[in-house]
């Protein structure tokens, strides 16, 4: 799911809960904690356990950052067209470009391998925060972190023992007022097996994104194999391609990535003055580096387009952020927040004064931040070299010592993500790397001990051209080599790349120790303390920060009022064709416009919500009463744009693309018959 672009009004914004219990359809809540009463008060109805049950053992996260879900017995999964572009891209030929052409395979041994993806279906959460409290005791700073991460990989260790299969991660929730463990059932075997053409699922491009109406067949389907055949599940949601209802409840089930609703003043303030300026301002350097290198042939812009498209929605999004953050109203309603629950717990037994320690810590940060943030350049070649250097470092030691990624519960999915065989573009690779060594030297200073570090003598673009020249860790077999050499073998390298990543390995471990010392470590401290506070403050009545793992929302289809104006909450396929311009972005798929005739024009598209969700929700199954699916999440309207911080009821919206318009598409658009009929279950 793209994030959200800024409001016409950010004073509007002023309306957002920060910190405070929920209400209306607010919450992105863990499944353990599902909070029954309330939408039993606000709807009249709320799901059981077994309701519950049934959905979490369906839900799927896609390890490259989105959700998903299982819809068919023999592994088949929805997600969106998006979360499947680089799969799409890395199956691609200047011949056979799925993105140009979208992928309806025949038969499902033609179905294509997903490098890197793996899926995870949550099979148990369970409460570690009393060990993992006592395992921390009075430690503070590098040692708090330290002691954290060693008792958390003891219990991940513990928590699965069949790591070929299963996976378990300690999860902080509450800024460390809350640790649970997760544990995974695992498919690493992911394999493409429907996809439209890239016009059709982002029809209306760049002007569309983050807004809506829209007409967007933002869907995909990919399957979960073992041992080379498609894997059998028990369960799985019920397909349900109907016409969603204005003011049925909805429910969104997925993985949120990351939210920053219970951040202090003074994180807000270093987002505000320091993040997001320095994060905006470069990626705006590399959006005009990598459009300009791609207008150097066809197959660049063919290569290229996946990147670009990541780098622009991410640049929306910090933008957004960015001037959100500078609104007046806005800041005064995080202040506001701030203060009322400072009133109902300031001077009550064991919360001391964490807004100050939060205080303290961030302005450590600061002085720490830009070194830390530039210290390893950008590119998947330098992301295979670090692995390989720290990865055959840590793994010597015991498992409890090791940083994380590395740990054995970590270990197959970090050594699935080295090995995998996926292209690699030398072109790119030299244009992401001179441009994060150029912003290091900027930022830093070319005096600064660690821009000499990183560049000695050599300016980013010829380091760049050296090192992407010289590497050979494209090839995977040679990763392979490396990896399984160990220690001995990295240290015997010549590959200029490894050479590299070795000569900056010590400066960043230095650095992590610093972080965690002054930054992580009392941040870690204070949030539990926080932690307290608001629960003191608010009882239950609260959900935990995003942080990339299973949740569910509640809300209804419903449209809203812009400038006066009522949005429809549906769309219809009929709502493309008169959309469209015939000039980009606003043509029509090759398929739509072959296929006009035959395409019910009254089918319903694309729907809003007011489900709350943020980035990592793409691919969310949106689920109604009956537990079955009638569409997917892919985006949220322009009003969202606050969810980062909070969300606003009478405007923020998730959009859907309908279950209604992906059957059409299979029977109609790209026809896919062999998906109709599973799909029916039959």
């Amino acid at each position: 799911m793209a994030d959200l672009r800024i409001p016409a009004s950010l004073a509007a914004l002023a309306g957002l809960l920060l910190a405070g219990p929920a209400r209306a359809d607010e919450g992105m809540w863990t499944f353990d904690a599902f909070p029954s009463a309330k939408m039993q008060a606000d709807y009249g109805w709320a799901p059981d356990g077994r309701w519950l049950d049934r959905v979490q053992a369906a839900a799927v996260r896609l390890t490259g950052g989105c959700s998903a879900s299982f819809v068919s017995p023999d592994g088949l999964i929805l997600t969106n067209h998006h979360c499947v572009v680089e799969c799409a891209q890395d199956n691609s030929t200047d011949e056979n470009d799925l993105l140009k052409l979208g992928f309806v395979p025949v038969r499902r041994e033609e179905e294509l391998k997903c490098p890197g993806q793996q899926a995870e279906v949550v099979t148990a959460i369970g409460d570690v925060t009393a060990r993992v409290r006592a395992a921390i005791g009075t430690a503070t700073g590098e040692a708090l972190v330290k002691a954290r991460d060693a008792e958390a990989a003891r219990i991940e260790k513990e928590g699965c023992r069949d790591a070929a299969t299963t996976r378990c991660e300690v999860v902080t929730l509450f800024g460390g007022g809350q640790y649970k463990l997760y544990t995974y059932r695992k498919y690493a075997d992911v394999r493409l097996a429907w996809a439209p053409q890239f016009q059709a699922a982002f029809f209306g491009g760049d002007p569309d994104n983050f807004n809506y109406p829209r007409y967007a067949l933002d869907a995909a389907f990919l399957r979960a194999y073992e041992n080379g055949r498609p894997v059998k599940v028990k369960s799985f949601l019920k397909w349900n391609p109907r016409a969603p209802q204005v003011g049925e409840a909805t429910f969104v089930v997925g993985n949120p990535g990351s939210t920053q609703r219970l951040f202090t003043s003074e994180q807000i303030a270093f987002q505000r003055e320091v993040g997001l300026p320095l994060t905006t301002t470069i990626l705006s350097e590399l959006r005009g580096r990598l459009i300009g290198a791609m207008e150097r042939s066809p197959q660049a812009k063919r290569e290229g387009a996946d990147e670009l498209f990541g780098i622009e929605n991410s640049l929306k999004v910090y933008v957004g952020r960015q001037k959100a953050l500078n609104d007046p109203a806005f800041l005064k309603m995080l202040a506001e927040a701030e203060a009322d629950l400072k009133a109902k717990s300031l001077g009550k037994p064991g919360i001391g004064d964490p807004w100050a320690d939060t205080a303290r810590a961030v302005k450590a940060y600061r002085d720490l931040y830009v070194p830390w943030r530039f210290i390893v350049p950008w590119g998947s070649l330098m992301g295979y070299a670090q692995t390989i250097v720290q990865g055959t470092a840590e793994r010597e030691k015991p498992d409890a010592d090791r940083l994380p990624g590395y740990t054995e519960s970590n270990l197959e999915l970090t050594t699935k993500t080295l090995l995998d065989e996926a292209p690699v573009y030398p072109w790119l690779e030299q244009v992401e790397m001179a441009w994060s060594l150029s912003k290091a030297r900027e930022y830093l200073g070319a005096d600064d001990a660690d821009t000499r570090l990183l560049l000695g003598r050599e300016s980013p673009e010829a380091l760049a051209e050296r090192l992407v020249g010289g590497t050979t860790l494209a090839d995977p077999a040679v990763r392979r080599a490396l990896w399984e050499g160990g220690r001995k073998a990295v240290e015997a390298s010549s590959d200029p790349m490894i050479v590299y990543a070795r000569a900056i390995d010590a400066r960043e471990r230095e650095l992590k120790k610093l972080v965690d010392e002054r930054y992580a470590g009392p941040l870690a401290e204070a949030g539990a303390t926080l932690a307290d506070a608001r629960f003191l403050a608010y009882g239950d009545r609260i959900y935990p920060d995003a942080t990339f793992t299973l949740r569910i929302s509640y809300g209804k289809v419903q449209g809203w009022k812009e400038r006066g104006i009522d949005v429809a909450a549906v769309t219809t396929l009929g709502g493309a064709f008169e959309r469209a311009t015939g000039a980009e972005p606003f043509d029509l798929a090759s398929a739509f416009a072959a296929n006009e005739a035959r395409i019910d024009k009254a089918v319903p598209f694309d729907f809003v919500t007011t489900n709350d969700i943020i980035g990592g929700n793409s691919g969310s199954p949106v689920i109604d009463r009956s537990g079955t699916v009638i569409g997917a999440a892919f985006d949220g309207n322009i009003h969202s744009i606050g969810g980062n911080y909070g969300y606003q009821g009478d405007v923020n919206r998730t959009v859907v693309v309908s279950a209604a318009a992906v059957q059409h598409a299979l029977e109609v658009i790209y026809p896919a018959p062999a998906l109709v009929k599973e799909l029916r279950g039959k």
